[in-house]
């Protein structure tokens, strides 16, 4: 019966909404753990993608999400208002440190993200935007033209975005592009902001913009150096340019702290936020500084489901178990011992060359040569087949780069158990355990 509903999988839907890693159907889980209609378990060290922070069955969340279904599924916030979009609002605001801010409800993070870039581009009355390499932001026209990044997923190919984009070099320290003489990554990505601001300020072609990730996802976890978008945020500031932080993958104790751009101390014009917000509810956010958000005129970014009661209170209810459960501080503790333990297998393993990350958001890097840097795709498909085998979920990004984000709240002995499976995987595969039949089924993108 499984592999009739996985063909199924692949006859009844469009590619254009899904890819595929593993032959499995999931029906039901239960903390860090999910269980396949064959009964098999895994331990999955993907939150769904980045989504499940509160891991799989939280008592917490389905009490409070039935307690809202039971009183008012939905009333939409359009026209008049419910409790829990007000009380979420308050919170975002709280949490994200924006003075004088203003939220916006929308149901996914590429809605999120073309909003944010709309309302730029509404305040400056500018044009185009300033994004990285390898920054993925999105599949609607502007959120696409402004993710830089050169995968099958490029919508941008195929419709007719703006083009109104410039993307600079991110400071990825691992596999740095830009290097002259004896300056860093940093300093050079750094210059070459410089020296775009003021080529456009001279043509009279400011930015509405600059959007980023604080630490890369889709592109790898790519860990920029300490200090940089401090640096990059008093640039912007200088010009009168406004800074967009997509945290929606980032965000909501992921790295640690509530988002991640709270490590460099700074306060960015606009925040957006999706994946875990709902804890698998669909919702996002965009989070901003009243005159920015205010610059659209009224209904001109309205969704009839957003602000709905029943996904407001699961963000409530993902927001305070995150607080009550000190959930901050845990990915942080857990984080640093994951990221040690996985250091570890760049020594014992030819496969490994590299681990970077920041609390449960970690990549480790595959290659075919540590000195050449060769991406390590068909390892990295049969590493991710034959974890599956062993009883862990691990998923990947820029095709050689497993990424590790678990439910932040998986417990230490679970999250060993996963890193020992994988590693256990790694060495299966540098051994050629793992035959070429586990490519025809790991596709990823």
């Amino acid at each position: 019966m499984a592999s009739e509903h996985l063909k199924l999988f692949g006859e009844l839907f469009s590619r254009a909404n899904r890819t595929d890693y593993l032959p499995i159907i999931v029906v039901e889980g239960r903390g860090a753990k999910v269980r396949d209609s064959g009964g098999n378990q895994y331990i999955d060290l993907s939150a769904s993608g980045a989504v499940m922070v509160l891991g799989y069955g939280n008592d917490e969340l389905r009490k409070e999400i039935k307690r809202q279904v039971d009183k008012l599924i939905h009333y939409t916030y359009m026209y008049g208002m419910n409790e829990p979009a007000l009380r979420l609002g308050e919170e975002l605001l709280k949490i994200s440190d924006i003075d004088e801010g203003k939220v916006l409800y929308g149901l996914s993070g590429t809605d999120a993200v073309e909003s944010s870039l709309i309302l730029a581009k509404a305040y400056t009355k500018r044009e185009l935007i300033l994004s990285y390499n390898g920054g993925f932001h999105g599949v609607f026209p502007l959120s696409a033209d402004a993710s830089c990044i050169n995968l099958e997923r490029k919508v941008c190919e195929l419709i007719r975005c703006s083009k109104e984009t410039i993307c600079l070099p991110y400071p990825d320290t691992y596999r740095c592009s830009i290097l002259r003489g004896d300056k860093d990554c940093k300093k050079m990505s750094l210059e070459i902001l410089k020296e775009t601001l003021e080529d456009l300020s001279k043509a009279n072609k400011l930015p509405a913009a600059l959007i980023a990730e604080p630490i890369q996802g889709d592109s790898g976890i790519v860990v920029p150096p300490e200090g940089y978008f401090r640096e990059v945020a008093r640039i912007l500031r200088s010009y009168g340019i406004p800074l967009i932080i997509d945290e929606i993958q980032t965000g909501l104790g992921r790295t640690g702290e509530w988002f991640a751009y709270q490590y460099e101390g700074i306060k960015p014009d606009v925040v957006t936020l999706g994946k875990p917000l709902g804890g698998g509810l669909p919702i996002s956010a965009v989070v901003g500084e009243s005159k920015l958000m205010d610059s659209v005129p009224t209904m001109g970014l309205a969704f009839s489901l957003s602000g709905n009661p029943v996904t407001a209170t699961a963000a409530l209810t993902v927001i305070n178990e995150i607080r009550k459960n000190k959930l901050l501080k845990k990915t942080k503790e857990l984080g640093n011992y994951v990221i040690r333990e996985l250091r570890s297998f760049m020594k014992k393993h030819e496969l490994v060359g590299d681990v970077r990350g920041k609390g449960l958001m970690i990549g480790v890097e595959l290659v075919k040569n540590k000195e050449t840097k060769e991406r390590a795709k068909n390892e990295t498909k049969k590493v991710i087949y034959r974890a599956y085998e062993l009883g862990a979920i691990v998923l990947s990004v820029r095709e050689n780069v497993l990424r590790i984000q678990p439910p932040l709240t998986i417990n230490k002995e679970e999250l060993i158990e996963g890193i020992n499976i994988l590693e256990e995987a790694i060495e299966d595969v540098e051994e050629g355990k793992v035959n070429d039949e586990a490519l025809k089924i790991v596709r990823g993108w």
